[in-house]
């Protein structure tokens, strides 16, 4: 009885014990499921929110991507040149109208070109396509204080050449057309050809421009018999193009402003006037041609297709398709009736001339002001054709 006894508590014993294991296999399970669920919930979770950054991120990441896109430069095609041929070129004013068209001539030609202006009449939007090429530098600068730089050539083109603008600040205009070229160193006649020395009112509103332009040549030329300095003097006739100041004061972009807007195009005494615009192009090509050359003597850059000034008024009106009428206000003093170069010289020695048609050349111009008046409205301003201001006198046709 006693050894059944026994059996049965050894019996029960390992029952207990088998009750137990199982009992703690069940607890471990029960856990590790626990476990194994929270953790599943938990990397589902994980999963999710990472989607969710990911959700968020992604239009951050392609904003990015896009300007990454934007800020790598895309640059007009540029020639390569051997060290041999590739120059150095400073560009005074080449922010200007003219003188960032010489700018992009340049740098695609494959030289290295600096650019130097202060901003008067230059837009650094003129040059900005070219800001980050390694073969382009952009100098904020007044030339009347003294630059020191190395180059090959320059360009001096600094100085502002509609009435408005050198009127603004004669004194200025002076300073930069006369110290500002000694740093850059250290018509009676119609048409008129190199020969012509001018016909300047010395104390007229217009003689801080003619007479420093005048002095400049002078300093140039005393340069080259003293220093032996080389130098081409181009003496520019009346130009148009795109990047020129909507407001400006010149002939064409008055006009073209005008009759963009539908104001009346003003035309100063009868009209009669002749001037000889050329499109931008041609004066670049003509100053590349005169610098390579060597001549040093002055050469004129100019069209000498002349046309009455109520004559462009009528053309830019026709080609604008505008109702604007035209308005005749007095004549402006010193106005010269009659400007027409005579470019033989270039044609003979540089075998230069104007290609580009006028009524080309305007259809571009027209339709760079049409973006620009565009792009200004969109900005809540837009320029009026703007007239020199003077005490005595009036505007001229420039």
């Amino acid at each position: 009885m006693m050894r059944m006894s026994w059996m049965i508590t050894v019996i029960n014993r390992r029952m207990m014990k088998i009750l137990i294991a199982l009992a703690l296999i069940a607890y471990i399970a029960s856990v590790w499921g626990t476990y194994a669920n929270m953790r599943s919930i938990q990397e589902h979770g994980e999963m999710k929110v990472e989607q969710r950054i990911d959700e968020a991120v992604a239009p951050l990441r392609e904003k990015i991507r896009e300007l990454e896109l934007s800020f790598t430069q895309k640059y007009p095609p540029v020639k390569f040149l051997s060290e041999k041929d590739r120059k150095r070129i400073l560009i005074t004013g080449g922010a200007g109208f003219v003188g960032s068209h010489l700018t992009d001539k340049l740098m695609m030609d494959g030289h290295e070109v600096t650019v130097v202006d202060n901003f008067f009449t230059g837009r650094k939007r003129n040059v900005e396509h070219w800001i980050g090429h390694e073969n382009f530098e952009l100098i904020n600068h007044d030339v009347v204080e003294p630059l020191y730089i190395e180059v090959d050539q320059i360009y001096h083109l600094a100085s502002p050449a509609s009435p408005p603008n050198y009127m603004y600040n004669p004194i200025k205009t002076l300073k930069t057309n006369t110290i500002g070229t000694l740093n850059m160193l250290d018509p009676e006649v119609h048409p008129q050809n190199e020969e012509y020395w001018g016909h300047v009112n010395p104390i007229g509103p217009r003689a801080c421009y003619d007479e420093g332009k005048r002095v400049a040549e002078t300093m140039c030329y005393a340069y080259m018999k003293q220093e032996g300095v080389e130098v081409r003097v181009a003496r520019i006739f009346n130009t148009f193009g795109s990047r020129m100041h909507m407001n400006d004061g010149r002939v064409v972009s008055n006009f073209i402003l005008q009759a963009l807007q539908g104001e009346p195009l003003t035309v100063y005494g009868s009209g009669s006037q002749t001037r000889a615009f050329q499109y931008v192009s041609d004066l670049v090509n003509g100053l590349v041609s005169l610098m390579n050359s060597n001549i040093s003597s002055p050469v004129n850059l100019g069209n000498p297709e002349e046309h009455t000034i109520l004559e462009f008024a009528q053309l830019i009106k026709s080609l604008v398709v505008s109702r604007s009428h035209i308005q005749f206000l007095p004549e402006a003093q010193d106005d010269p009736q009659r400007r027409r170069p005579d470019i033989r010289k270039a044609k003979m020695l540089l075998g230069w001339e104007p290609v580009v048609p006028l009524e080309e050349g305007l259809n571009k111009t027209i339709q760079y002001f049409s973006r620009e008046l565009e792009h200004q409205a969109n900005n809540q301003y837009i320029p009026k054709p703007k007239a020199a201001r003077m005490k005595k006198g009036r505007p001229r046709h420039n």
